[in-house]
C-alpha cells in the first residue's frame, strides 16, 4: 500500500500538477501545500469506498472468488485504459475551492482506477488478519487493518506529491514539463495490467 501510494503520488493525474498550477497561478508555494491536502483526502475517500466494497464482497462471496473477480476487473480495465489512456474527464477550470479539489480528486482516483489497483493489497491485508486469527494470535478487525493501510497509502502519496511539486516549483520550473514530459497515462495503464497479472497469479 505504501509503494502504491508513492506511485499514485508520482502520477500528475492524481493531483500534484493541479496543485502546482494553482501555486504558479497565485505565485505562492504555500498554495501548493494547502491544495495537496484536500487532494489527498479526496483520494483517500475513493480508496475507503473500495475498502467498503471489498468488505461487503468478503461477506457475500468467497475470498478466492473475490481474488479472481479482482484480477479480471484489473486486467479488463487495464486493457481499456491501454487503448484509451489519452481520454480525460473534464469538468472544472482552475478557479476551484478546497471542496472542489476534494471532489475532483475523488472522481479522478475513481475514474483512473486507483481504488481498483489497491484491491489485491487490501485482500492481502485481509488474508494476513485471517491468518493471525486462525493461529490464535491477536488480530485487528479486517476493516480496521484496511483503514490503517489506507492511512499509510495516503501519507505516502501526500509526501511524494509534495516532494515532486516542490522540486518542480522551486528547482526545475515549468520548462522541464515541456521538454521532458513522461506519458504517465500510458504508464498507468501498464501498471493496471501488471497489478492485474499479480492478482491473477495470487488467485491461481
Amino acid at each position: 500500500m505504501i509503494a502504491l501510494g508513492a506511485f499514485h503520488g508520482l502520477n500528475p493525474g492524481m493531483g500534484w500538477l493541479f496543485a502546482l498550477s494553482l501555486g504558479l497561478q497565485q505565485h505562492s508555494g504555500r498554495v501548493i501545500w494547502i491544495s495537496l491536502l484536500p487532494i489527498a483526502v479526496g483520494h483517500a475517500a475513493a480508496i475507503v469506498a473500495v475498502v467498503l466494497i471489498v468488505l461487503a464482497g468478503l461477506q457475500m462471496i468467497s475470498f478466492h472468488r473475490l481474488q479472481w473477480l479482482t484480477a479480471v476487473l484489473l486486467l479488463g480495465f487495464g486493457i481499456y485504459k491501454l487503448f484509451n489512456y489519452y481520454r480525460h474527464p473534464r469538468w472544472t477550470g482552475m478557479k476551484v475551492g478546497m471542496r472542489d479539489l476534494l471532489l475532483w480528486s475523488f472522481l479522478m482516483a475513481t475514474a483512473h482506477g486507483a481504488g481498483l489497483m489497491v484491491i489485491p493489497a487490501l485482500l492481502g491485508v485481509a488474508a494476513e488478519q485471517k491468518s493471525h486469527h486462525a493461529g490464535g494470535h491477536p488480530a485487528m478487525p479486517e476493516g480496521g487493518a484496511m483503514l490503517l493501510a489506507v492511512g499509510a497509502h495516503t501519507l505516502s502519496m501526500l509526501l511524494v506529491m509534495g516532494a515532486v511539486a516542490w522540486i518542480v516549483y522551486r528547482r526545475l520550473g515549468l520548462n522541464v514539463l515541456r521538454q521532458k514530459w513522461i506519458n504517465f497515462d500510458l504508464i498507468w495503464a501498464v501498471a493496471l495490467l501488471v497489478v492485474g497479472g499479480v492478482a491473477l497469479w495470487m488467485a491461481i
